[in-house]
């Protein structure tokens, strides 16, 4: 939607029949209701600091309108304070692929996009759309694409390495930073056995278990954030992280050496979508066109070092960003998103907390 704003309190101003039409008029829209104050009033739920901090006071320079930044630590959570809010409380969330997967299933929670009313819907690369979380794209605008790759040092690290399988290698002992993440690194140890990283049959994950186990001696450290400063600073020599920690990576480090593993890629892709009962729901449009704009989409995807899903952006993007965050197009023909796998989950959880929770054992 272009960037307007309703001003229903200078029609109160004018005359009490003005006054009252408009307030029926907001009443039926059911986007936009409440004091002028509410209605320049943006409420975005993410990550922290996941829409840059000049990419927000650009809007509300722009617009007039005000944004609540509320941030959740997990899709989980946000899932939970979703429902509690009965879709409604938030304008704008964005979140994972898997997790949107499961609101559009489950209904009421998020709602289908007036596309009408996004003047640069167009931008958007085809490429990150009809994806299995929003066939039709209904419901999403992709955010920020990532791959989680694996970096290392050919200065330190002791062997080549050409995918998940060769981080298992004995010669790695104590040497890895890899992400606390129970689907991914459950996902990987599947990969090496040829499996699914959505794989459900407990047989296969009993064997995933114990192969993950395995690799316990090679690590060194597990984290969410910052894996990047354990590479560079030496005190690992490879790295398994995502995809704006692998640019971090090489702005300290140029020499370093990405990997896209042989087995195939992880993939994923945040996306925005609107909570079924947005307060403001005009707001939570025009933010998503202005996001879509293509120097502030390029803002985006420079700034959070995410892979870039706005072809319109692409000559603005700064050439360095281009060159580190250009996934060649032959890789996206052999990658894997993780996905919903209903209880299962718990069972990735209870695996990848063991393995966090055992000592490490001598290889033989």
């Amino acid at each position: 939607m272009k960037n307007k704003k309703k001003n229903i309190l200078k029609l109160a101003a004018i005359t009490l029949a003005a006054a009252l039409a408009a307030m029926t008029f907001a009443g039926c829209s059911g986007t936009q209701n409440g004091s002028a104050d509410d209605e320049k009033t943006l409420n975005l739920f993410t990550y922290d600091g996941y829409v840059p901090q000049d990419v927000l006071d650009g809007y509300t320079e722009q617009t007039g309108v005000h944004v609540n930044y509320t941030n959740f630590e997990s899709n989980e959570e946000m899932l939970a304070k979703l429902q509690a809010a009965d879709g409604g409380d938030y304008d704008i969330i964005i979140c994972s692929d898997y997790m949107i997967d499961l609101m559009r299933q489950e209904g009421g929670l998020i709602r289908e996009l007036d596309t009408s009313k996004l003047s640069n819907y167009g931008n958007i690369d085809p490429a990150y759309q009809s994806q299995f979380y929003d066939p039709d794209n209904q419901y999403t605008i992709p955010y920020a694409p990532g791959v989680p790759l694996i970096v290392y040092n050919p200065e330190t690290c002791p062997v080549e390495i050409e995918g998940y399988a060769d981080l298992w290698n004995p010669e790695l002992a104590d040497s890895l930073v890899v992400m606390d993440s129970s689907r991914i690194m459950v996902g990987i140890t599947l990969k090496t056995m040829g499996k699914s990283m959505n794989e459900t049959d407990p047989e296969v994950l009993g064997e995933a278990e114990e192969k993950l186990l395995e690799l316990k001696p090679n690590v060194r450290t597990m984290a969410v954030n910052d894996l990047d400063t354990v590479l560079t600073s030496g005190e690992a020599s490879v790295g398994f992280m995502y995809t704006s920690q692998v640019a971090k990576a090489l702005e300290a480090n140029p020499n370093l050496k990405v990997v896209y593993p042989k087995e195939g890629l992880g993939f994923g892709i945040d996306c925005i979508v609107v909570p079924e009962n947005a307060p403001h729901a005009d707001n939570a449009y025009s933010f998503i066109d202005y996001c879509l704009d293509p120097e502030i989409g390029a803002k985006i995807s420079s700034e959070i070092l995410y892979l870039c899903p706005n072809q319109a952006s692409v000559e603005y993007l700064p050439a360095d960003f281009r060159e580190t965050l250009s996934l060649p197009e032959e890789k996206l023909q052999n990658v894997e998103f993780i996905k919903d796998v209903g209880d299962v989950a718990n069972e990735y959880e209870r695996i990848w907390t063991a393995f966090k929770q055992a000592k490490k054992r001598e290889k033989s």
